[in-house]
């Protein structure tokens, strides 16, 4: 089953916040015939700016952490889940390079799934070019909501 599917067939809905992939996971999402029963929306958030603006990213967690972090992934994830009215909130933050950022090395991706019961997040360490970087986290993302949503029963949790 694929994702655009498994969303459907539950009846649920998904909103993406990207900031290294620039809208690169909503894109694929959207490839698929039928995505627009499951797409709400997204937000890219490649100034770190945005993060807090658009997504509701405390500025105590960018200061904190920065933009490339566990903790930006999982408030990004609840606020476009918040945002954009969606049953799931996606979001992907991290470096593509060339170069490291913030101290944080090239291919580190934070990706986080917010739902009613909460946020999950998983960290990548991707190698390859700024495109390879940003397609597999991409792909990771849509995979690992794909696991997520599998995992809810039919029509709701």
């Amino acid at each position: 089953m694929n994702l655009v599917e498994a969303l459907r067939s539950r009846g649920l809905t998904v909103a993406f916040c990207e900031s290294l992939t620039a809208g690169l996971a909503t894109a694929t999402l959207a490839d698929t015939p039928g995505a627009s029963t499951v797409l709400r929306g997204g937000l890219i958030t490649y100034a770190t700016e945005l993060k807090m603006l658009l997504a509701g990213v405390p500025d105590r967690v960018l200061d904190t952490f920065g933009p490339v972090s566990v903790e930006a992934a999982a408030a990004m994830a609840a606020g476009v889940r918040k945002v954009c009215l969606a049953d799931w909130g996606v979001s992907l933050t991290g470096v593509a390079g060339p170069d490291p950022q913030d101290g944080r090395p090239v291919g580190e991706v934070w990706i986080g799934y917010a739902d009613d019961n909460g946020v999950e997040t998983e960290g990548h360490n991707f190698t390859g070019s700024r495109r390879e970087i940003r397609e597999a986290a991409v792909a990771a993302a849509l995979e690992g909501l794909l696991a997520r949503v599998e995992q809810t029963c039919a029509a709701g949790r």
